[in-house]
């Protein structure tokens, strides 16, 4: 039960979403909402323009403006703007309706009588806009029930509110007691200029257009409602002739001079590169002046400063996406004139990639690959400089050496022991000397049959020291023991390291064993 009680819910919402402007039906009787006076500011208006309650009527709309015009006719026969109302809602797309259900709002030239006003709407107040009317049957279109009425909501109607669709049926209702048999109501995609057909040239509903302006040509030339009439598939706009059935009817020079004009404003901006588009809505459009966000405009200062109540607003994501203008060729086909902009972007950032310096790895140039040279390099940093750049610097290997395989070698790194250049250490820096007998400290030979030398890693700060800083002292070991005296043991202070790591008889044969600590090879 719960399953079809949903199902029933929906199916009804669908419904009133289809009818939602098909208002065929009436709220019931004894509605007074019919006879609302015009408002003051209304009457004043008229009374400034020339005009009076009972004068004839003739109202336009125009779609992408979401705008409603109520023209008056003067005592001189003329039709003289009277307001501007802005439509709450209309949907569907620029276009005239084609069948049922297309939510489409129609376009083109209609009759209103005052069997097509309707006091007792569920939407307010309406009034039917007589679609289909002889040129839409004629191209066999469907549909009907099209009205315009108050209520923010449309699904193929021209809605109002219900303050502004009080007045316009006030007024309407006034003028057909005054005598008035009939109004035209003409509904239009745009205002036909020149603007607007260059942008839209490319359209395909741009043949229909063409010929609604024909009409709307004749009424802004000569300020006079036009003579409709449907030859075939198409409207003829004039004056008897088109009463009297002419499918050619005479055109009057000013209305032909307007339509030269537009056209060749019309072929001047396209000449300067006006682009052709097409406007595509999500569900038809609303005015911004029911946009909260919108300021009040001076075309509708006349009115009220506070926005009215809308009531109900269909479709509101649909409003809040807004238009969107494409640009087309000469078939009406989108150009996709933005695609090429992503491919230029990435052969932009694959340009690094190419470099050949990029592929082996080579740093990037910077600005200073590009200035002039110094005129003398740049100064050698100082050791203390160099150790803070790099606080943990790599140990020097150490190099052992053997006597026997190259005895250059070990005058290289032990100096003034050899009779060769003295160490950088100076001599005066050395402690003195263990008081031993001189007698018992045996002189170097010139040529030993075998030197042994055990060096720890080389010191850098004691081999070179820097300015200010007080040198290392070399500590001289203790002097090795008469050769004679065969008692004499290693705990003469000898550190084990200096112990020779050959046989002991090698050791017996040896005629001494020296051990140097402290020094560093000569530079």
């Amino acid at each position: 039960m719960a399953k079809r009680a949903v199902l029933a819910t929906s199916g009804l919402a669908l419904a009133l979403s289809l009818a939602a402007c098909q208002d065929g039906g009436f709220s019931g009787s004894g509605s007074t909402r019919h006879l609302q006076p015009i408002p003051q500011k209304t009457l004043a208006l008229m009374s400034t323009k020339g005009m009076s309650a009972s004068d004839p009527i003739l109202i336009r709309a125009f779609k992408k403006e979401s705008e409603m015009e109520v023209w008056k006719r003067g005592s001189d026969g003329r039709y003289a703007l009277l307001k501007t109302f802005p439509i709450c809602r209309w949907s569907g797309q620029l276009g005239p309706k084609r069948k049922e259900g297309d939510r489409q709002a129609p376009e083109g030239f209609y009759t209103i009588t005052p069997g097509q006003m309707n006091p007792n709407s569920s939407y307010y107040l309406s009034f039917d806009t007589g679609y289909p009317n002889a040129f839409d049957r004629a191209n066999n279109r469907t549909g009907n029930y099209l009205m315009v009425h108050g209520t923010c909501s449309s699904a193929g109607c021209f809605a109002m509110t219900d303050e502004a669709i009080a007045e316009i049926y006030a007024i309407a209702r006034d003028a057909f007691a005054g005598g008035q048999r009939a109004f035209q109501f003409q509904s239009y995609p745009f205002r036909m200029t020149a603007q607007n057909l260059a942008k839209y040239r490319h359209d395909p509903n741009m043949p229909f257009w063409k010929n609604l302006k024909e009409g709307s040509d004749h009424f802004e030339a000569l300020n006079e409602e036009p003579r409709v009439g449907v030859c075939g598939t198409r409207y003829v706009f004039g004056g008897q002739d088109v009463a009297a059935g002419a499918c050619a009817p005479r055109v009057d020079p000013v209305v032909v001079a307007k339509r030269d004009k537009d056209e060749q404003e019309v072929a001047d901006l396209v000449a300067k590169g006006t682009p052709a588009v097409r406007v595509v809505y999500q569900d038809g459009g609303q005015h911004p002046f029911f946009r909260g966000d919108a300021p009040s405009t001076t075309l509708f200062a006349e009115q009220q400063i506070r926005r009215p109540e809308m009531g109900i607003i269909s479709r509101p994501d649909a409003i809040a996406a807004g238009p969107e203008e494409i640009t087309v060729d000469a078939k009406g086909k989108p150009v996709l004139v933005a695609a090429a902009k992503p491919a230029d972007g990435k052969a932009a950032e694959a340009k690094p990639a190419e470099a050949p310096d990029a592929r082996r790895g080579a740093p990037r140039p910077t600005a200073l690959a590009f200035a002039a040279p110094a005129a003398t390099p740049a100064p050698i940093p100082s050791r203390e400089a160099a150790q803070a750049l790099d606080p943990a610097p790599k140990p020097a290997p150490v190099v052992v050496a053997s006597a026997e395989d190259d005895p250059s070698a070990y005058r290289k790194l032990l100096g003034s022991l050899f009779g060769s250049t003295p160490a950088p250490t100076a001599p005066a820096a050395l402690p003195p000397a263990t008081p031993t007998p001189a007698a018992a400290e045996p002189s170097a030979p010139a040529a030993p049959k075998k030197v042994t030398a055990r060096l720890h890693p080389p010191v850098t700060a004691a081999a070179k020291p820097a300015d200010g800083v007080k040198p290392v002292e070399a500590k001289r070991p203790d002097a090795a023991p008469p050769a004679k005296a065969p008692d004499h043991k290693a705990s003469d202070g000898r550190h084990p390291e200096a112990k020779p790591a050959e046989a002991p008889a090698k050791r017996a044969a040896a005629p001494g064993t020296h051990r140097v600590a402290g020094v560093s090879p000569s530079p």
